[in-house]
């Protein structure tokens, strides 16, 4: 199998594992909800007469399991058990019941969301505008077991799914999480696609792992394993109660021959990588058609020159502006540029972590870049584009005149249209001077 070990770790790291900086974020707004839980229970139980009060809270799901993946809608959640001492709540109390109770307790304490909190069949759900999301699944325990509020009371343990996971984690290796990860980018590659949820990808993929040293390989030949499997039957069990189908409805069922289906056609494009004459671009070719992703784009290795050198022969185009020639100029805050890399059918990327690839960008991609700073508002945010290399100076598109945002405030839209080490500039003026500024390269193959 060719060796892209070095590219498919890289892709890992980057493009598949949620940052620390995002988990961390969730985490925070769990606190923050279960504080606001407890809060509202207080002045819920003051009003009408009650003693509600959360037992203990346990942290569940892909968070939990450490198997959360980037995803271009952002659309991020984490799962938190809210156990309820059974003699607090009542032996009678039904699963409508209590969990209209947590409702009404986060919506005296939420009000400034635009969705207020909902009940579902399995948990309540709190929901951010910019796509996170906070499940809360309502459990009780009455001595030392434990019953989900789902249509009804059922015996489960929070817990019991996390546990298994991390024996199967001890056990196989850290790869193990690793390729669950990746079959998950793979299930979200596509937004036309409908396909299982991550605790039946992790069940199939612990009982297919064909453990290797590299981990393009361990994941390939877990998912053929994987395929193997479901052609023979589509049928999930619970890990930690054999008698319980997570094939819940037929939907679910449509879900995993899609996953069939879906991986059938796309390993079969991955044979060329087995082949003695498989070339670096047919394999990055291979990949790019499985994950769907702009970081298998293959730019050749001629494309991807030292930007410093080329930036040599860089001089001013005719027009050019520069901002001290506009503005005085006192840095005495800090700014930073970053860009989403888009276009349709790819998930969005952002330019940092390419540019940490050595790579080029494709054409025809949407760019969305933006600036971060610590200034105090108001101010403004100017921006400079320039074009640099004989094509931009061919099509006469240089530029390099400074301009404000053509959308949002600090927000600026372009496209990758033609080759060049380009590079684009971010100015904060305050007071009508230049207090902070940044720059991010732009090469295009």
């Amino acid at each position: 199998m060719y060796d892209l070990s070095k590219e498919f770790n890289d892709f890992y790291t980057n493009y598949v594992v949620l940052s620390s900086e995002t988990q961390d974020d969730l985490r925070s707004k769990k606190r923050l909800n279960l504080k606001r839980l407890n809060d509202g229970l207080s002045e819920y139980n003051e009003e009408k007469d009650s003693s509600y009060k959360v037992l203990e809270n346990k942290e569940q799901g892909s968070i939990a399991m450490a198997t959360v993946v980037q995803n271009d809608s952002h659309d991020y959640d984490i799962d938190v058990a809210i156990v309820f001492d059974e003699d607090n709540i009542g032996d009678d109390t039904g699963t409508t019941t209590i969990k209209h109770v947590v409702v009404d307790a986060l919506k005296r304490k939420c009000k400034q969301f635009n969705t207020e909190p909902e009940q579902k069949t399995n948990c309540v759900r709190i929901q951010y505008s910019d796509g996170y999301h906070i499940d809360f699944a309502i459990y009780k325990k009455a001595d030392d077991t434990y019953y989900h509020a789902g249509s009804e009371w059922h015996k489960r343990d929070p817990m019991a799914i996390n546990n298994w996971f991390s024996d199967e984690v001890k056990s196989k290796g850290e790869k193990l999480r690793q390729v669950v990860r990746l079959s998950k980018m793979f299930c979200k590659s596509r937004n036309s696609w409908c396909m299982p949820g991550g605790l039946i990808q992790s069940v199939l993929c612990v009982e297919c792992f064909e453990d290797y040293d590299r981990l393009d390989e361990c994941f390939y030949y877990t998912m053929l394993n994987v395929l193997n499997r479901l052609e023979t039957s589509i049928e999930v069990y619970n890990p930690t109660d054999a008698s319980q189908s997570l094939l819940l409805v037929q939907d679910d069922r449509e879900k995993m021959e899609n996953w069939k289906t879906r991986l059938s056609e796309k390993l079969s494009k991955l044979d060329t990588i087995k082949k003695s004459d498989c070339t670096k671009k047919q394999a990055f070719d291979c990949w790019h058609t499985f994950f769907n992703h702009d970081f298998w784009q293959y730019v050749n290795e001629s494309e991807t020159n030292n930007y410093a050198n080329i930036m040599k022969n860089y001089s001013p185009a005719p027009g050019e502006e520069f901002i001290e020639e506009k503005y005085p100029v006192d840095i005495c805050y800090n700014a930073k540029i970053d860009c989403n890399i888009e276009t349709n059918g790819f998930k969005a990327i952002l330019l940092s972590a390419f540019l940490r690839t050595g790579k080029w960008l494709p054409h025809n991609r949407d760019l969305t870049f933006y600036c971060d700073t610590n200034t105090p508002k108001p101010y403004d945010v100017l921006w400079k584009i320039r074009n640099v290399g004989p094509e931009a100076e061919k099509r006469m598109m240089t530029r390099g005149e400074i301009i404000k945002s053509n959308r949002e405030h600090n927000r600026h839209y372009e496209r990758t249209d033609f080759y060049g080490p380009h590079f684009v500039e971010c100015y904060i003026i305050k007071n009508n001077i230049c207090v902070a500024k940044a720059r991010i390269s732009v090469p295009i193959s």
